[in-house]
């Protein structure tokens, strides 16, 4: 929407500029452009995670069918404002830029209104950050007007202060990758803790529920590292303990707030996956 807004901008301040009317026009409908087909692709996603009981037609139509209306409405709202506030180029420079701010506070409340009940970092974070803190469980509904929309990979020092899905030949050695797949053998992560932060790294296969354990054992370790307890690996042996105690409690409440935890989105973060080691045929 921002790079729609500032394609739109371009166009209408391009004849202010004669002698580069094409260049200025040309690359306001190329962002408008790109900003249609980014807007496309990630809609039906969105639509997709809507869809509950096989009705992703029926959410698709009753989409396009607002998006529609409103365009409509827009193209009129636009005719009757080009003949009477916008006739004057003073005008335009004035109307433009209020426009869009409405229309970027419109979506941004439009995204923080819907409540999404599938994982990521940031609300994975928020979930833990809150269990800690007060031993209950936010809900979707909770957690969706304190998400950081324009920073959302944030740490939260109550979480653990977690860094997920760096690459692993730049946080962890050979070395290191071996002691911590012997510490968390039966996980399907990695976690480790330097500089007051956690490094996690998923497996492939990891479901939103893996995110949650190791999400609960960096903050049971960050915990007990600003209270001086320990340190190191023996804080996160500890940890580790903690969160095997807590987590059938904890993740029946995650499940029954209304958070799905089959799967974790992290976009295109790294993820590990180990090599099978080959039979041996006598």
């Amino acid at each position: 929407d921002v790079l729609y807004d500032f394609g739109t901008a371009l166009e209408v301040i391009s004849p202010l500029c004669p002698q580069l009317f094409l260049e200025v026009a040309g690359f306001g409908n190329f962002a408008k452009g790109m900003a249609v087909v980014a807007a496309r692709a990630t809609r039906l996603p969105i639509y997709s995670s809507f869809a509950k009981e096989g009705n992703l037609s029926d959410l698709f139509a009753k989409g396009e069918a607002i998006s529609t209306l409103f365009n409509v409405m827009g193209i009129g709202a636009g005719i009757g404002l080009a003949s009477t506030v916008c006739s004057t180029t003073q005008g335009k420079l004035i109307a433009g830029p209020l426009l869009s701010v409405v229309h970027i506070y419109g979506v941004v409340q439009e995204m923080r209104a819907t409540p999404v009940n599938t994982l990521n970092p940031q609300r994975t974070a928020m979930i833990v950050a809150d269990f800690i803190k007060s031993g209950k469980v936010s809900s979707p509904a909770e957690l969706r007007y304190r998400e950081d929309l324009l920073f959302p990979n944030r740490l939260i020092e109550e979480a653990g202060s977690v860094k997920i899905g760096q690459p692993v030949r730049r946080v962890l050695s050979p070395q290191r990758i071996e002691q911590l797949k012997a510490t968390f053998s039966k996980e399907k992560f990695l976690l480790s803790r330097k500089d007051n932060s956690a490094y996690m790294v998923l497996e492939q296969s990891a479901t939103g529920e893996d995110a949650l354990r190791g999400w609960l054992v960096a903050a049971f370790a960050s915990e007990m590292e600003r209270s001086g307890v320990g340190s190191g690996d023996t804080v996160l042996n500890v940890a580790y303990e903690r969160m095997e105690n807590v987590f059938p409690m904890f993740v029946a409440e995650v499940k029954s707030r209304g958070w799905y935890t089959d799967q974790f989105l992290d976009g295109n973060r790294s993820r590990i996956a180990y090599a099978i080691p080959s039979a041996v045929v006598l």
